[in-house]
């Protein structure tokens, strides 16, 4: 690779990274052909996008990037791939399903929302995580519930009192 393209590669990642508030970077190394594919078909059935990087170029990209975000770089060792998502823990919840079967993928650390998770000890919290949408229905079903109860009480006292 020269340095020219070494330098579009670090433009194009800080593009990336600029542009998304969730980026899980996770070790798929010893993962057979098959198994590749079809964790790159999971994450594509959950518009995570999928994509394998070089650690020097990532780290730099991370440098050169507004977000801040702290002890990541220092996980850039080994094989390095990264997870871009719109869902908080949709990379994590694949991960998970993956890893009933194999040891691997192996999460190095996450970032999102500003907030940073170094370390596979950090995936059964990442995958714990509601979305947005969990968030608000569950707040919908709450704001509900009590409507909902003066409701029946009302259609019961009509009843009584017919």
């Amino acid at each position: 690779m020269t340095r020219e393209e070494k330098s579009i590669a670090i433009q194009d990642l800080t593009a990336q990274l600029a542009d998304t508030k969730i980026i899980y970077v996770a070790d798929i190394s010893g993962l057979n052909a098959d198994t590749t594919s079809n964790l790159r078909r999971a994450c594509f059935k959950a518009g995570i996008k999928l994509e394998v990087v070089k650690n020097t170029l990532l780290a730099k990209a991370m440098e050169a990037s507004e977000n801040e975000y702290g002890d990541l770089p220092s996980t850039l060792k080994g094989n390095t791939s990264i997870m871009i998502a719109e869902v908080a823990n949709a990379p994590a919840k694949i991960i998970k399903e993956f890893r009933k079967k194999s040891d691997k993928p192996i999460l190095k650390g996450a970032y999102i929302n500003e907030e940073i998770y170094v370390g596979d000890k950090e995936l059964d919290g990442l995958a714990a995580l509601k979305s947005k949408e969990e968030v608000i229905g569950e707040i919908i079903g709450l704001l509900q519930s009590p409507a909902q109860r003066v409701i029946s009480a009302l259609k019961n006292q009509f009843k009584d009192e017919e």
